[in-house]
């Protein structure tokens, strides 16, 4: 008898239906085929150890098992679930004729307990554009695909409830999940906040300026001067996540497993902080089962990079792509996967191995040329990347010891919410472009105009510093997010003044 079971496979992070096809008939071989991997094959010894622990025997019969669409790779051991459906069903221990309103997946324990899966919500949302009626799947990862609406989610704990409820013998509730309450309940939860920084005033200035415009930043100072303590911030000042931003991020983290069991819609913007010893692959995605790396795990959210000379060449040139395109394409031989990679960079670095390299009270160690070739570390092409250069020095005795309260993140959100509304309406008609950032060379012509005076502060800025084409463009935008932030509807000399403060890598004398 044949019977057919629907699960998915993630690809990206989306994806695609996969017909699975059971026939049992005479004989006493189990065959497999579609193109599924060791862990799909793998599924023989525990969907019979499952059944039999649950009192279903598992057909003595010739099994023949085909994956469709036959020419995509099946991966991992979410479809033992719906491969033991078809099974029961294909041999007559379950009588339903709705098995094709349900999309079925689940890795089976031994004892036929559901183990939890990855990629839930991009499957939820593909049955509901497939027009399923349900989706059947481990209970820990029901919440998760619970936000998709008009899709009956149904969480269980082990097999022997599927097998009744299409037996009918008994019924499964949905878990019902308020999207918008809950995810707008969640928006503001931190418990960190810029008011715990003491001084930097400047810092916070410049982290300001780099969130409104969604500017990448790069700040320099000694050890304990605080860049680790004000990076860690920059989520609570940018703008709260929208519901779709949210349901994006959400299918990435799903893809990659990262979504907590019971949990639901990520609400906060993700801060993704890999060590400097991170590999390639590790940081743009990829492997012989491509999953999303540390860049896709921080989009719509900030990457803090600390210690960046510490990282390899290798791993920071691989960067220079995505953050020009906002986008990571995986090309393999016989496919390509695409991933977004639309995030803040945020560097901190010394200035110097010693770390003491233009510090106010301590002397600087380090021999003659040790500093540049330090420097020299990060490239040239990847610091015209990053907008902002700020220089940080140790606060002050005198500003650790007040007891004035600082300016909390709500206060600088506010500002930063209302600068990014203005950029919203007049990026309103062009596509994938969000903030000032993202301008392209045509866009700053129409929405970035200077003056004559500014020119001329622009043009002595560029020839005493010997700035590249790049990171004249860089200044304008920059210059652009300030004036916004002062509600300015032209570029003004003293916006352009502030920008080019903020190219202090560049400047004459910075590494000998």
């Amino acid at each position: 008898m044949l019977v057919k079971t629907f699960g998915a496979a993630v690809q990206g992070i989306n994806a695609t239906i996969v017909t699975i096809e059971v026939n049992v008939s005479q004989g006493i071989r189990f065959l497999h085929v579609g193109l599924p991997d060791n862990a799909v094959r793998e599924s023989h010894e525990r969907i019979t150890s499952a059944l039999n622990y649950t009192g279903n025997k598992f057909p003595r019969q010739q099994i023949v098992i085909n994956m469709a669409p036959a020419d995509i790779r099946k991966e991992g051991s979410a479809y033992d679930l719906p491969m033991a459906i078809g099974i029961l069903s294909a041999s007559n221990s379950i009588h339903t004729d709705v098995l094709d309103r349900f999309v079925i997946m689940g890795e089976l324990s031994l004892d036929g307990g559901l183990q939890p899966i990855k990629g839930v919500l991009p499957i939820a949302i593909k049955a509901r554009e497939e027009g399923f009626k349900g989706f059947i799947l481990p209970k820990q990862n029901a919440r998760e695909a619970a936000v998709v609406n008009n899709l009956d989610v149904y969480g269980v704990e082990n097999i022997k409830e599927v097998i009744d409820f299409f037996n009918g013998k008994s019924t499964l509730e949905p878990t019902i999940v308020n999207t918008r309450e809950e995810f707008f309940n969640n928006l503001n939860l931190s418990e960190i906040d810029f008011a715990d920084v003491k001084g930097q005033e400047n810092v916070k200035r410049a982290l300001e300026v780099a969130a409104a415009g969604g500017h990448n930043i790069i700040m320099v100072g000694p050890p304990g001067a605080g860049k680790s303590m004000l990076a860690k911030r920059i989520p609570t000042i940018l703008p709260p996540l929208s519901l779709h931003e949210a349901l994006e991020t959400t299918k990435i983290h799903s893809v990659a497993g990262n979504i907590d069991n019971n949990s639901s819609l990520i609400s906060q913007r993700p801060f993704r902080s890999p060590h400097h010893t991170i590999s390639d692959v590790a940081l743009v995605g990829g492997g012989t089962f491509p999953q999303p790396g540390e860049i896709s795990l921080a989009h719509n959210g900030v990457l803090f990079l600390d210690e960046l000379p510490e990282f390899k060449r290798t791993v920071l040139e691989v960067m220079r792509q995505p953050l020009e395109d906002r986008k990571i394409c995986i090309s393999r031989a016989k496919f390509a996967i695409e991933y977004p990679a639309s995030f803040m960079l945020v560097a901190s670095m010394n200035p110097c191995p010693c770390g003491y390299y233009n510090h106010p009270d301590r002397d600087c160690v380090c021999g003659p040329g040790i500093v540049q070739k330090y420097l020299s570390r990060i490239s040239g092409p990847l610091l015209d990347r990053i907008d902002i250069h700020i220089e940080i020095v140790p606060v002050p005795f005198e500003k650790l010891s007040e007891m004035k309260d600082a300016e909390n993140s709500q206060v600088v959100r506010d500002r930063v919410i209302k600068a990014r509304q203005i950029q919203e309406v007049r990026f309103n008609d062009i596509d994938g472009v969000y903030c000032n950032a993202q301008m392209s060379s045509k866009q700053m012509r129409l929405f970035a105009q200077i003056d004559k005076p500014g020119s001329e502060l622009l043009k002595n800025a560029m020839q005493r510093l010997n700035l590249s084409a790049r990171a004249y463009d860089r200044i304008i935008k920059v210059g652009r997010t300030i004036a916004d932030l002062d509600d300015s509807e032209n570029i003004l000399s003293n916006h352009l003044a502030e920008a080019i403060n903020y190219r202090n890598l560049d400047r004459e004398g910075w590494a000998g």
